[in-house]
């Protein structure tokens, strides 16, 4: 994906993944096709130099406004070009420019760039032709083989070597030709880790490690960094390629080489002076002396032909250019760049600002002395750098701020300020949680202590008026209210515990609303105009888009939705209205019936009429049961029980009055 954009003067494509830039000059342009591809229609540009690029994600309609703006800007015609459809499986092939194509009745079938060959074989009468993996797609063409029909050319040449030359000629197969321009040895790389000599040629990058080699070709370097390490006696130098290097399953997107600034080398370029002072325009010289990471950042900058990318103006509270984190479980460093962020070593990360949707800054999750800092991009993927001590905050929050970046949490920095900022003690910082569960600590504590939470069950008793000897209302004795000053007063007093607080009553709950009972027979509401719309659609949907799950229907069906012209929308509407009439309506008719409300007053009375029920029923269950205790009494239970204290007696007729009230007569008799 990216942004195709056609000026007066070029045509300019912006990729959205990697952000590289292809762009053609207006006088370049030597031949324009318009063609239906896969999805919708793309174009093909051809230019005088043989290059070819070729853009698809057109609508139909764009053809006629694209082709007025070649004539008129480009002096180039663009022509509709037929693709065959037949599926026919042998043709004639062509190879023009970068790229082969199978025509068939003179109208092209398929083409291969030659670009993405990575090795071409020959066999009898047979080409077998090996494409690079391309990593972005689920599903790669690996290898296609030619036929080639034994006849022989007309100077006595064999048709399979011929077309095999020709693939090789343009294919991106790297051979090792010549002599390299110079070798750096035994270099410390981090990804991929080990010791390697690294050979520069010409056109490509030549790895030579105990295990591996790798070749990179320098159309493959999107760009190259210069980083200084926060110890400040190391320097990182960082190439970023696409597509990246292979190794099994592996991919590295980053060649990280790690240099020493003590480190100093005398460099002799395998050229003549006038050769190395045309190819390189006084940016090298044949002999060249300094340390190792400038002569290997000055080499590939004038091979590459790209600028080297060094830290911004930011400065960290420890006055380096970069700041300490932690991602993905790994340790290393995030520097800020003046268009965006990079993490080196493992894994690396580049991210620029432009792909960046907001960042947030987050408290750490073990600790308060650190915090973290995400990344969202726009294709919604997220970056956690954690670990990040506290003391640069300031410095990276004033940093995204003045790039313009969206801060999800941009309050927190006033609510740090406010604080004091990241203070060095834990102590200083108001701990709300921690103060909630001292709080419900205390609660518990309190409620242990009361005594009324568990009481023994004797039904036909109530409290005791002996005081506890801890109690808060406990009377003292005689002889200790004349002994006010002694020390056993003392000791006790001690020993008591304070007096309980007041605790809160517990308020009431207020009984739930109940839920109105749904009338069955009253008119179901109509359907608003979408999903009158969908109903009518649903089929239509299912067939164009076989195998679709009901998710995708409503995701499908809303963005149809959204595209629906105003007219057919109107049409939908109105039904919606007619609907809507149509239900007040019978609404109005059903409630003048008296239907509506009978049915909703008899539900209504009959739940009433049986919590009222329920509840007679289970006091008269209670009495039942505190009766039959207390029936099974002997006599001489009940004469010990006549003779106990006054109090208790008084306490016995104020019972027996309250049951002789609601209780049966038998009952009453019983306890008497």
């Amino acid at each position: 994906d990216g942004r195709l954009r056609f000026s007066r003067q070029s045509v300019v494509y912006k990729s959205s993944k990697t952000g590289k830039v292809d762009s053609i000059s207006a006088p370049e342009l030597s031949l324009a096709q318009w063609r239906r591809v896969c999805f919708g229609h793309g174009i093909k540009l051809a230019t005088s130099s043989g290059h070819v690029y070729k853009y698809d994600g057109f609508k139909d309609s764009d053809f006629e406004r694209i082709s007025a703006f070649f004539k008129a800007n480009y002096k180039v015609e663009l022509t509709e070009k037929d693709m065959c459809v037949k599926g026919w499986n042998w043709g004639t092939a062509k190879f023009s420019g970068p790229l082969l194509s199978f025509d068939i009745n003179d109208s092209p079938a398929f083409e291969i760039p030659l670009a993405n060959v990575s090795q071409c074989t020959t066999g009898k009468n047979e080409v077998t032709v090996e494409f690079h993996q391309n990593d972005d797609a689920e599903v790669s063409l690996m290898e296609m083989r030619f036929y080639v029909p034994p006849t022989t050319g007309d100077d006595g040449t064999d048709p399979v070597e011929v077309f095999s030359q020709n693939v090789l000629s343009r294919a991106d197969v790297i051979q090792a030709t010549g002599d390299a321009v110079c070798i750096f040895k035994e270099l410390q790389c981090l990804t991929p880790r080990g010791r390697y000599d690294i050979r520069i040629y010409p056109t490509f990058l030549h790895l030579h490690g105990k295990t591996f080699d790798y070749k990179i070709p320098y159309t493959t370097v999107l760009r190259l960094f210069l980083l200084p390490h926060k110890d400040q006696r190391q320097m990182f130098f960082v190439i970023s390629l696409d597509p990246p290097i292979k190794q099994g399953q592996t991919r590295y997107h980053f060649l990280i080489l790690l240099f020493s600034k003590d480190e100093d080398v005398s460099l002799t370029l395998n050229m003549s002076e006038e050769e190395v002072e045309r190819r390189f325009d006084g940016k090298l010289n044949k002999n060249m002396s300094g340390s190792l990471y400038e002569m290997v950042s000055r080499v590939m900058k004038a091979l590459v032909n790209r600028k080297i990318t060094v830290p911004g103006n930011f400065q960290g509270h420890s006055g380096a250019q970069c700041i300490t984190c932690s991602y993905k479980a790994s340790s290393g460093l995030l520097y800020p760049l003046e268009r965006g962020f990079i993490y080196v070593h493992k894994p690396p990360v580049h991210l620029r600002f432009e792909e960046i949707s907001c960042v947030n800054f987050a408290r750490g999750t073990t600790t308060t002395r650190s915090f973290d800092f995400e990344i969202e991009t726009k294709q919604g993927n997220q970056y956690t750098f954690s670990s990040i001590e506290r003391e640069e905050y300031g410095k990276l929050f004033d940093f995204v701020n003045a790039k313009k970046l969206s801060i999800k949490n941009r309050g927190l920095k006033e609510e740090i300020k406010a604080k004091d900022g990241y203070s060095d003690s834990d102590e200083d910082e108001h701990d709300a949680y921690l103060e909630r569960m001292k709080e419900e600590g205390k609660i518990r504590e309190e409620g242990d202590s009361e005594g009324d939470s568990d009481e023994s069950f004797n039904p036909g008793e109530e409290e005791d008026d002996i005081a506890e000897e801890y109690d808060s209302n406990a009377s003292e004795s005689d002889s200790e209210a004349e002994d006010g000053e002694s020390e056993d007063e003392g000791k006790k007093k001690k020993v008591e515990k304070k007096p309980k607080k007041a605790v809160k009553e517990k308020k009431e709950r207020k009984p739930r609303k109940e839920k109105k009972a749904k009338d069955a027979g009253a008119p179901k509401r109509p359907m608003s105009a979408y999903m009158l719309w969908l109903n009518s659609s649903r089929e239509r949907i299912k067939a164009e888009n076989p195998g679709i799950s009901v998710t995708e229907i409503s995701k499908k069906a809303g963005e149809m939705w959204k595209q629906l012209d105003r007219g057919r929308r109107e049409e939908w509407e109105k039904k919606a209205e007619e609907a809507k009439r149509q239900y007040d309506k019978a609404v109005k008719e059903y409630k003048e019936s008296g239907r509506g409300a009978a049915a909703s007053a008899g539900k209504e009375k009959k739940k009433k009429g049986g919590k009222a029920e329920e509840k007679r029923k289970s006091a008269a269950e209670k009495e039942r049961e505190k009766g039959g205790n207390e029936s099974f009494k002997s006599k001489e239970f009940i004469s010990s029980e006549e003779s106990s204290s006054e109090s208790e007696h008084d306490k016995g007729k104020k019972r027996k009055v309250k049951s002789g009230e609601e209780g049966p007569p038998w009952h009453s008799s019983a306890i008497i």
